[in-house]
C-alpha cells in the first residue's frame, strides 16, 4: 500500500463539498487551534450552535464566486495510516476545466451528491470526466442523509443509480464505494454512524485508508522510463569545462546508472553514466524524481527531446486522435492553428477533423459536430510540426497528455488525451484502470 494518496474532489454547488472538506481537515486534527477558535467565533455570529467548517476552505470559494480566481485549492492532512494531498475542485459548471485540473493526477476522486437531489447533471458529466481521465477509484458521498425521509430507501437509489452510470463508464464494482455521509455532523466520516444502521461499510476516513492503491496507478500501466529533457546544463567553468547534463523529472518508469536508452525523435542510443542531483549521485531514480542524466556518448539532445527505456520506447507520431475537454471560450472548429504543449516540447499544431461529441449525460457519440463548446468533450484529429513521443493515455497518464494553447494570448484552450480514451468510454470498456 502505498502511504501517500493523491485524491480530489468533485461534486455539484451546495452539495456540501466546502463542509466535507472542512471536516476532513477538522477530524484529522489538520488544521490549527486558532483557525478552529476563528471558526468557532464566526460561526457564533452567524448564529449557529456549532461550527461551520465550511469556513475553513469558504474563503477560497469565495474568491472563486468574486472571479478573483477559479483555481484548484490544495490540501494537505494525515493519519497514522496513511497521508493525503486533496485537489479541492470548484463545483460550477463552467469550472469543469479545474476539475479536469485537479483530477487529472488523482488516485481517488471523492464525488459528492445531495442526498435529497440524487445523481443529477453535474454528477453524470463529473462521472464521465472522471472515466476519460482514468481515475482508478470512485467515492459516492452522499451528503446530506440526515435530511430525507426514508434515508435507507434513498440511499440505496441513489447508490444503485451511480453503480449503473459508473458500470457503463468502465469502472468494476470493486472500485467504487458509496458512503451516506453528514459532513455537517460528521456522520461516517471519521467512524461509523450509529444513524445510518442501513449501512455497514467503512466511514470515509476508514476507506481512504486503507483502499489499494498502486502507488504508479495514477500513471496507469507500468511502462519503462520516460524522461522529457527540461533543460541542458553546460556550465562551462573551470571546474566543470565538459559537463553535459540533461535535466528534468522522472515522468514514468525508472532510470539506472548503466542503464541502455534512446533518445526521442532522433532514435539514438546511448546508456546512463551518472545520475546527479543537488544532493549528490543516485544509482537509481523512481517517477517523480528531478534528476540530471550525464549520458556516455556525445550525442545531440535538446529541450522537448525524451530519453526513453529502449525495450519499449514509443514512436513519434505528428498526427493523432485525440480526446479533449474544450476550455475555451470561443468555439473550437476544423482548422484551428494552435499551439501543443506536450510534456517539455511545444509546437505548432493543425485540428483537422472534429470526429465527435460526447453526449455525456446519454453516455453516446454525436458524430462530426460543427464545433466544440466551453466544457464539450470530443475526439479530434491533430497534426503537428515537430513530432511528439506520446503513449496512448489509457497507457500512461503522463506521456499521453497534452494542452492545446492559444498562440496568440497563451491561455489554455484544451486538455488533451492521446488515443481513443473518448471511444472506451462510449463503449462502457473497461480501460486499463
Amino acid at each position: 500500500m502505498s502511504d501517500l494518496l493523491r485524491l480530489a474532489t468533485a461534486g455539484s454547488v451546495d452539495d456540501g463539498k466546502s463542509t466535507l472538506v472542512g471536516r476532513l481537515l477538522y477530524d484529522t486534527k489538520s488544521v490549527l487551534a486558532d483557525q478552529i477558535d476563528a471558526v468557532t467565533r464566526a460561526s457564533v455570529d452567524k448564529g449557529l450552535a456549532t461550527p461551520d467548517l465550511s469556513l475553513l476552505v469558504d474563503g477560497l470559494r469565495a474568491e472563486r464566486e468574486q472571479g478573483i480566481t477559479i483555481d484548484v485549492a490544495y490540501r494537505y492532512f494525515a493519519t497514522p495510516a496513511r497521508s493525503f494531498v486533496l485537489a479541492d475542485t470548484p463545483g460550477h459548471v463552467q469550472y469543469t476545466r479545474n476539475t479536469v485540473s485537479g483530477a487529472s493526477t488523482a488516485q481517488l476522486v471523492i464525488l459528492l451528491v445531495d442526498a435529497r437531489k440524487g445523481v443529477i447533471e453535474q454528477t453524470r458529466r463529473h462521472a464521465a470526466v472522471m472515466a476519460l481521465l482514468g481515475v482508478p477509484k470512485l467515492v459516492l458521498a452522499v451528503n446530506k442523509i440526515d435530511l430525507v425521509d426514508d434515508a435507507p430507501a434513498v440511499f440505496d437509489t441513489i447508490r444503485a443509480e451511480f453503480r449503473e452510470l459508473t458500470a457503463t463508464l468502465g469502472w468494476a464494482a470493486e472500485d467504487v464505494q458509496e458512503i451516506p455521509v453528514s459532513a455537517l455532523h460528521g456522520d461516517n466520516i471519521a467512524s461509523r454512524s450509529a444513524g445510518t444502521p442501513y449501512y455497514t461499510g467503512p466511514s470515509l476516513i476508514e476507506h481512504l485508508e486503507s483502499v489499494p492503491v498502486d502507488a504508479d496507478s495514477y500513471g496507469r500501466h507500468r511502462v519503462g522510463l520516460r524522461f522529457p529533457v527540461q533543460y541542458v546544463i553546460r556550465p562551462r567553468t573551470a571546474e566543470h569545462p565538459d559537463y553535459r547534463g540533461y535535466a528534468g523529472q522522472v515522468a514514468a518508469g525508472v532510470v539506472s546508472k548503466g542503464d541502455e536508452v534512446v533518445v526521442l525523435p532522433s532514435g539514438t542510443r546511448t546508456t546512463v553514466e551518472r545520475i546527479d542531483t543537488p544532493d549528490g549521485e543516485l544509482s537509481t531514480a523512481q517517477p517523480g524524481r528531478s534528476v540530471t542524466l550525464i549520458l556516455a556518448d556525445d550525442v545531440d539532445v535538446s529541450r522537448g527531446d525524451v530519453i526513453a527505456a529502449v525495450a519499449d520506447a514509443p514512436e513519434p507520431i505528428d498526427a493523432f486522435d485525440a480526446t479533449v475537454c474544450w476550455l475555451g471560450d470561443k468555439p473550437l472548429r476544423a482548422g484551428a492553428r494552435l499551439l501543443l504543449k506536450h510534456g517539455t516540447r511545444t509546437t505548432q499544431a493543425i485540428v483537422g477533423a472534429l470526429i465527435e461529441r460526447f453526449d455525456e449525460q446519454n453516455l453516446a457519440a454525436d458524430p462530426a459536430p460543427e464545433s466544440l463548446t466551453l466544457n464539450d468533450i470530443g475526439r479530434i484529429s491533430v497534426r503537428v510540426a515537430d513530432p511528439i513521443v506520446a503513449d496512448d493515455y489509457r497507457v500512461n497518464r503522463h506521456t499521453g497528455s497534452f494542452l492545446l494553447i492559444d498562440p496568440a494570448g497563451g491561455n489554455t484552450l484544451a486538455a488533451g488525451l492521446v488515443g481513443d480514451a473518448l471511444t472506451a468510454v462510449e463503449v462502457g470498456a473497461s480501460s486499463p484502470r
